[in-house]
């Protein structure tokens, strides 16, 4: 018997998901540090390595995140594309966390979007 795959995650575009981190949702950048070093860090995101997802994110664990809440907190997950958030929110709707989204278009449409730190809106 093959494992039960993991739900896939909804995709928001990028202001939907800039104005859910505003209003409090967890933002967690699963980029690279070479990602981060060529394109920026995001101050008000936590920084979580994909291999680091399991320990991070297990609610009242020794390595979690302190900013977690619950399993019913909103979080967004950011990558440079959908190929590294995409698996890390589906992994962590496995977990049982019930409101987590991933930014259509990764990094580049949250900088186009005007919402990466100085960085002006695309038109």
């Amino acid at each position: 018997m093959s494992p039960t795959p993991s739900p896939a995650a909804p995709s928001v575009d990028a202001l939907t998901a800039g104005r859910a981190v505003a209003g409090g949702a967890l933002l967690v950048d699963v980029r690279s540090d070479a990602g981060r070093a060529a394109h920026g860090g995001l101050p008000q995101a936590v920084v979580v390595a994909t291999t680091d997802v399991g320990p991070a994110f297990t609610v009242g664990g020794p390595g979690a995140l302190p900013q977690l809440t619950g399993l019913d907190q909103e979080i967004v997950v950011i990558c440079g594309s959908t190929a590294g958030s995409g698996p890390v929110a589906a992994e962590l709707l496995a977990a049982g966390f019930t409101n987590v989204v991933q930014v259509d278009g990764g990094f580049p449409a949250w900088k186009a979007a005007g919402l990466a730190p100085g960085e002006p809106a695309q038109a």
